[in-house]
């Protein structure tokens, strides 16, 4: 059987996830974690005994035995550059969303790629969601007809909500719709987007971030389908689920609806009350299984690479997806329309806004 060296670069709670599903995987012969925080990286190297353990990534970086990375770094700023390092060293990356933070710096990596001939993805695990999945068959076998809308909306509990929007100044659209507009583009394709119009409305979270607490866009496709993808972070702290999501796909010929909430795995306990289990968008270990995505989504991309088979996620599909969510940040500050491909004026608008984010938030 043929094995490989891979290393986890951030060991929080994805990578966490990512470095304890490779070490238990047949395929890896030797594993390696970076961390930061010395207490987290003992912990994690309590839990899956790695060849070595270090708090710098350019100790990942300079080991030539390493072949494949996963980044699941934060916050998001540090993507590009730890990404861009990997692939100069000419090792295979699996990159937390998103891809980047600048376009100029997503269109690098994605150049590094190709040049060093190496494998490129963007961790988008909802695609490895057997629903998604299921609604992937029913549109590509032409069970539904031809597509007319498909509509998305996903909200967070207010406690996780937090946790993401006080690390970084990103929108609800571009942490976290950003799941929902690449699994739809992937469900639709060939068809890509055209026009962006969105919506948003503050309240508990503009005191974290500056940010909307919920985001709605629409997306005009290029063959006239319409995509409604509302994301939110701002769900009560006593709601149970982490995440909660709801999807209606309309055809000429059916319709699919999927209830991704999470409500149906209900315990109570005397000490603790109601709560629904398993409802992370990442998923979590249960004994011998991962319940949820990330699991099979980090052994893919192993395969990915020792069977040099494409990757389930490419990265000029992520570029477009982050030009969707940059899009609709910016039609919800102007109130209007955005066309896609982006103009220079709307690169330069969306310039301006981040600029103005930057100075508010000193």
């Amino acid at each position: 059987m043929k094995q490989v060296e891979v290393a986890v670069i951030g060991t929080g709670w994805c990578g966490g996830i990512r470095a304890e599903t490779l070490a238990n995987s047949a395929l890896v012969d030797k594993l390696h974690i970076c961390e930061i925080r010395p207490e987290r990286l003992a912990e994690v190297q309590a839990l899956t005994n790695p060849a070595t353990a270090t708090l710098d990534y350019q100790d990942i970086i300079t080991n030539p035995d390493i072949s494949v990375v996963y980044i699941s770094t934060t916050p998001e700023s540090t993507h590009y550059p730890i990404a861009r390092d990997c692939l100069k060293a000419g090792k295979h990356v699996l990159l937390e969303k998103p891809i980047a933070m600048e376009f100029w710096e997503a269109d690098e990596l994605i150049q590094l790629s190709n040049d060093n001939n190496v494998k490129f993805t963007i961790g988008y695990s909802q695609r490895f969601n057997t629903k998604m999945a299921y609604a992937k068959k029913k549109i590509a076998d032409g069970t539904l007809g031809r597509v007319v809308n498909v509509m998305v909306s996903r909200h967070l509990s207010r406690t996780l909500g937090k946790k993401i929007a006080s690390r970084v100044r990103l929108s609800p659209a571009a942490m976290e719709s950003t799941h929902d507009l690449d699994f739809v583009f992937w469900l639709l394709e060939p068809a890509k987007p055209v026009r962006v119009y969105s919506q948003g409305s503050y309240g508990y979270m503009k005191d974290v971030n500056g940010s909307y607490d919920t985001m709605w866009t629409t997306v005009t496709m290029d063959n006239g389908m319409l995509v409604v993808v509302g994301g939110g972070w701002n769900l009560p702290p006593s709601y149970p689920n982490f995440c909660a999501t709801w999807i209606e796909i309309t055809g000429t010929e059916g319709a699919l609806f999927l209830d991704d909430t999470h409500r149906d795995k209900w315990l109570n306990t005397v000490a603790d009350g109601t709560s629904y289990p398993m409802s992370t968008m990442p998923g979590e270990q249960v004994d011998h299984v991962f319940a949820g995505q990330m699991g099979p989504e980090t052994l893919h991309f192993l395969e990915s690479v020792l069977m040099d088979r494409p990757v389930m996620v490419a990265p000029e599909h992520a570029r477009m997806v982050m030009q969707t969510y940059r899009a609709a940040d910016l039609s919800a500050e102007i109130g209007a329309p955005v066309d896609l491909p982006l103009s220079n004026h709307a690169i330069a608008q969306l310039a301006d806004l981040m600029e103005a984010s930057r100075k508010a938030a000193e």
